[in-house]
């Protein structure tokens, strides 16, 4: 077992290093597309706007062609969010198609429905990441997603899973012990994961510091991170005190976000912007919103798309002017990160 997760995570390394040199060779394609699957979700984390309780999965036939369509536009990795993707009954499926196309795998979920079953069929079909949030160590009225819920799908994770699992908690937004997050970053540590911590807004979606109590808990685990893509968030210090950032969002261009309905949009916050159907999108689309301005971008706390947008921070400053209404100048909503 320790020998397969070895090489898989030396395969995973050294394809991650291509997808960082295709990047800073070339600003013509998406380095990041996540793409939903099913809207619906199982929970229902107050916080979150990224879900419903009715919609169906995404036919199988209608995802595969939207995900040969952001192979052909050069994406290098793809990760399914949602609401809750295991409840798609084709998405091992789906992640075969995205590794047969040679690019990255990934997953945000809540968690819940992992089995020992499960993860090895996710194992099978080649997933390189998994993302889980955990909010608190108890369920409380804010999330259901707490240590003590999910801590023993952690161990079947630590056991079973031969890809990498990162685990994100969360500061801010209504959750009730910030402290919490110390303890499951601990336990993520303990079982072999990284750990990572983001900050929500507040419920009027508006950025606000966050209390000193939080922030030492923010500073505090910050020391638990280890080298990985998914830890370069140093935007996370000036969204703790307040400050805007000083950055160029390339949303819409090396970062994608492709709702149910199939359209491309800036993420998960800013949807309606472009809004234009993936089937039509093209290299012309990316160059555009690539060099387009986006005036949510000093208050943005979606962590994926400021990953992103380091790879390009020191070249082609933003010589077009945001296209979307002024009402979208300020956070729109609530949720930090590349997920729920």
């Amino acid at each position: 077992m320790m020998l397969a997760k070895d090489l898989r995570a030396l395969n995973r390394r050294v394809r991650e290093w291509r997808m960082i040199l295709k990047g800073l060779a070339s600003t013509r394609h998406p380095v990041m597309a996540h793409i939903i699957p099913i809207r619906r979700c199982n929970l229902s984390c107050t916080y979150c706007n990224e879900y419903d309780e009715v919609s169906k999965p995404v036919e199988a036939g209608v995802m595969m062609e939207r995900l040969d369509q952001l192979a052909a536009l050069g994406t290098t990795i793809i990760t399914f969010s949602g609401g809750e993707p295991l409840l798609h009954p084709e998405l091992d499926r789906l992640i075969a198609h995205v590794r047969s196309r040679g690019i990255i795998a990934g997953m945000i979920t809540n968690g819940y429905l992992l089995t020992a079953q499960r993860v090895k069929q996710l194992n099978d079909a080649g997933l390189d990441h998994m993302q889980i949030s955990i909010d608190n160590v108890m369920p409380d009225d804010v999330s259901k997603k707490s240590l003590k819920v999910l801590d023993k799908k952690l161990q079947i994770l630590a056991e079973h899973a031969l890809f990498h699992v990162n685990i994100n908690s969360v500061l801010g937004g209504g959750i009730h012990n910030p402290e919490d997050a110390l303890m499951v970053g601990r336990r993520a540590l303990e079982l072999g994961f990284t750990s990572t911590v983001g900050i929500i807004h507040d419920h009027a979606g508006q950025l606000k510091p966050i209390a000193d109590r939080e922030r030492d808990v923010f500073l505090a685990m910050k020391s638990f991170e280890k080298k990985n893509f998914s830890q370069i968030n140093g935007f996370q210090d000036d969204i703790a005190h307040g400050r805007p950032s000083n950055w160029r969002c390339r949303a819409g261009a090396r970062y994608l976000y492709i709702c149910e309905d199939g359209l491309v949009h800036y993420c998960s916050q800013q949807r309606g912007f472009p809004a234009k159907p993936l089937a039509q999108y093209t290299r012309a689309d990316i160059r555009r919103e690539y060099l387009t301005q986006k005036g949510c971008a000093p208050f943005c706390t979606v962590s994926c798309v400021h990953q992103i947008g380091y790879m390009d921070f020191w070249r082609d400053p933003q010589t077009i002017p945001s296209t979307a209404p002024a009402d979208v100048a300020e956070p729109l909503v609530q949720i930090q990160s590349s997920g729920r």
